[in-house]
């Protein structure tokens, strides 16, 4: 298995170009950094896949760890049979042996018995026949001796045999359970550099700003206006704006106000009960931008109040799921049906914090198979060119997830409530 391998060696960014072009000078979107050297660190993807790997490795070694138990007991159930060979030889050594002994034990007696008759030899006749006698035990105590000691050595060998198979049993065992332990350490090695890849990165130089936002607006009246994608980064990035638009009212009058992007083929309605990923870029690379017709319209019932949009850009690329740029709140007021509006200006952008973000609402099968296209309306060309030209329009990734704004997600923010939009993304992987 390639794991430590896949975790350690160094890759090439990959990324593939995308229709993009520079910033035009004099732009209101930051200039881009200066392209950063090749990241030597392995991609979200690869690391995904290694940590997929490490998780079958200790699925692995955990089924092996089970079957080694079950193994183990077996044989150390069966070893313990007096009918396996090996305990069997074993018994069989330790009953000669105790019978060598006793041998032994009844030769070493005699021995000791003739060396007294022979002392208490009363004439020469009897201590020759003692002698003799003395001779013979002494004899036999030898061959026994001999006996003995080949029954030990046998008792022992055998003995041996039968310890070493209940110790390699052991040894395999040992082994085992060491694989699962390394597998397990390699998964969660695996899994906290997924984990810390995954972690949202903030950069300021993706931008989504409004152009032609009314700072008012009568209720019966439909305005047509644009936001901007700017990728002032030094990565190449796959980003979907998000949008957010609501009044500063009841929640069942948020159906007043309607908002629809551009896709290229059609108008698609902003759903209006949460936050909106519109209009994705494909590998965006750095100094590019586009810019993305949207309409609001206002029925002549919609009360007068106040009101708010809120656009971000949110991205990935091949090394971070989750890349991030700064929201930008626009207010604007909402009047009577019928009013002077007088001269109106443009909303102006303002910071809010997105510190808050909630989880997704799942994508439809409708969602998931569409790959929908930005309507790019914008001059986007290099610095040195003078206006004119278009950006094409790109396609969306089907693996970026929708965003859904939880109504109880809200945070005070002056006198009107801003709902926090923005979430903390889940790991998607970049190919």
């Amino acid at each position: 298995m390639n794991l430590r391998r896949t975790l350690a060696t160094a890759v090439a960014v990959a990324a593939v170009t995308a229709p993009a072009v520079l910033l035009p000078a004099g732009s209101v979107f930051a200039a881009p950094k200066a392209p950063a050297q090749t990241q030597q660190k392995p991609t979200y993807a690869e690391l995904k896949k290694a940590a997929d790997d490490a998780k079958k490795a200790y699925e692995d070694a955990v089924a092996a760890e089970k079957a080694g138990r079950e193994k183990i007991k077996a044989t150390m159930d069966a070893l313990d049979q007096d009918s396996h060979p090996l305990k069997a030889a074993t018994l069989a050594a330790d009953k000669a042996a105790k019978a060598a002994d006793a041998d032994k034990t009844a030769a070493d007696k005699a021995v000791t018995e003739a060396k007294a008759a022979l002392g208490e030899a009363k004439d020469e006749a009897e201590k020759v026949k003692a002698q003799e006698a003395l001779g013979a035990a002494e004899a036999d105590a030898r061959t026994a001796a001999e006996a003995k000691a080949n029954a030990d050595t046998k008792r022992k060998a055998a003995r041996d045999a039968w310890d070493d198979a209940r110790v390699a049993a052991f040894r395999e065992w040992n082994k085992v359970l060491n694989a699962s332990a390394e597998a397990r350490k390699t998964k969660e090695a695996a899994d906290k550099a997924l984990a810390a890849a995954g972690d949202c990165v903030r950069v300021p130089g993706l931008t989504v700003l409004a152009n032609r936002l009314p700072s008012k607006m009568v209720a019966g009246t439909t305005v047509d206006f644009s936001f901007t994608v700017a990728n002032a980064t030094d990565r190449t990035l796959n980003v979907d704006p998000l949008v957010f638009f609501r009044l500063v009212a009841k929640n069942q009058e948020q159906h007043f106000l309607k908002v629809q992007w551009a896709d290229g083929a059609g108008w698609q309605e902003l759903a209006p009960e949460g936050s909106n990923h519109v209009a994705p870029v494909k590998d965006m690379k750095p100094g590019a931008r586009t810019e993305v017709k949207m309409r609001m319209a206002l029925e002549a019932g919609a009360p007068a109040t106040d009101a708010f949009a809120l656009f971000a850009g949110d991205a990935s690329d091949a090394y971070n799921p989750c890349v991030l740029g700064p929201m930008k709140r626009y207010d604007f007021k909402v009047l009577p049906a019928g009013s002077k509006p007088g001269t109106v200006g443009e909303a102006k952008p303002g910071k809010v914090e997105d510190k808050d973000r909630p989880k997704p609402k799942p994508k439809s099968a409708a969602q998931t198979d569409s790959v929908a296209s930005a309507d790019s309306t914008a001059s986007a060309q290099p610095a040195s060119a003078g206006t004119g030209g278009s950006l094409a329009a790109t396609g969306a990734s089907p693996a970026v997830p929708q965003l859904a704004l939880a109504g109880g997600a809200a945070a005070l923010l002056g006198t009107g409530a801003v709902f926090a939009v923005r979430r903390r993304r889940g790991a998607r992987g970049t190919n």
